[in-house]
């Protein structure tokens, strides 16, 4: 009876909305020639690229279980401005809850905000900086 207690004060309200990060949405990093390892990736490790050139996990949320997330691994040209300012060779997107409360308590915390919130079909994104100098993408999926 205890630890079924514990497991229900463990697991978090499907009503939260804490801003806060919930899971990875991506790995991205540089390559020399993309093409050609996406290819080795492929052949010998068996990951399927979508039509974005990437290659999709799914799961499942643990808090709910009807919920399919993805994480997304992509690779970028090397030199492409798209870790910048970083100069680091990689990057992680996280899935975020309540992306606007968070980028304004990173605002109060000092935190240095790249861009603005965008919004597209999928979910809202915006970039912050690390207190080591790398970028990271934060993604609010659209709620199915």
């Amino acid at each position: 009876m205890e630890e079924q207690k514990n497991q229900t004060t463990n697991t978090p309200s499907t009503s939260d909305t804490t801003p806060k990060v919930t899971g990875i949405g991506g790995v991205f990093f540089f390559s020399d020639n993309p093409k050609e390892t996406k290819e080795w990736y492929t052949k010998n490790l068996g990951l399927e690229m979508n039509e974005w050139g990437a290659c999709s996990f799914d799961s499942r949320n643990i808090n709910k279980p009807d919920e399919i997330n993805t994480l997304q691994w992509s690779l970028f040209k090397k030199g492409s401005d798209y870790f910048a300012p970083s100069k680091k060779e990689f990057m992680i997107n996280y899935r975020v809850q309540n992306i606007e409360a968070l980028v304004n308590k990173l605002k109060e915390n000092g935190v240095t905000i790249v861009d603005k919130i965008e919004t597209f079909d999928f979910g809202k994104f915006v970039h912050i900086m690390d207190s080591e100098g790398n970028k990271i993408e934060l993604w609010e999926p659209i709620e199915a």
